[in-house]
């Protein structure tokens, strides 16, 4: 694929009364519309990965530069190994875990205070593709979760992260002002972060 592109006329704004585009309401999501309207599909949008290896400080830094509260934990080979959110960074784990290793908070790694795989849940896209976007709230609320991943199943028992859904962003795609949903807080530490965050 060896085209040329050519840069786009440009024009200036000089001397014009500009307003922002609205939105259209015949295309505005609502609760009853389908869930994959408000799915971040990872076939379309790369995902928001980092090693397990990274220091805490770093993968902060990364959710803050991606704009995102969660972070595919994955290994070399694309292996999804767990996730990692601002509440696990900003709460009291990392304090309990290097406590307990008897190191500082800033040579703990995201190995050691991620969610593994193992303990961490999705849906099928099967379901997500019958469900409407009420179904993912009420999902969320059930959950006390900010985030919900999208499992596809595939030949030999493989798995394929395929999506992820976000309250906060599905509040702003149903035009509400506030997320819909608080990721429950299990410690002080973690309450005292999401009301800095």
């Amino acid at each position: 694929m060896n085209r040329e592109f050519e840069p786009l006329p440009q024009v200036r704004l000089a001397g014009l009364h500009c307003e922002v585009a609205r939105t259209d309401e015949s295309r505005k999501v609502s609760a009853s519309s389908p869930a994959v309207e408000v799915m971040t599909d990872f076939t379309r949008v790369p995902a928001a990965t980092i090693s397990g290896e990274t220091l805490l400080d770093d993968a902060n830094r990364a959710m803050l530069l991606r704009g995102v509260r969660l972070l595919l934990v994955s290994d070399a080979r694309h292996l999804v190994r767990g996730v990692i959110t601002v509440a696990d960074l900003l709460g009291e784990r990392p304090v309990h875990t290097a406590r307990d290793r008897g190191v500082t908070l800033g040579e703990l790694t995201v190995d050691s205070v991620m969610t593994p795989l193992e303990k961490t849940e999705a849906v099928e896209l099967g379901e997500i593709m019958r469900a409407d976007v009420g179904h993912i709230v009420a999902t969320l609320r059930r959950s006390g979760r900010q985030h919900l991943l999208v499992l596809e199943r595939e030949e030999g028992g493989r798995g394929l992260i395929r999506g992820i859904f976000s309250a906060s962003q599905i509040a702003r795609q149903l035009g509400e002002p506030q997320p819909m949903i608080t990721e429950i807080a299990r410690t002080f530490a973690e309450i005292e972060a999401a009301i800095a965050a």
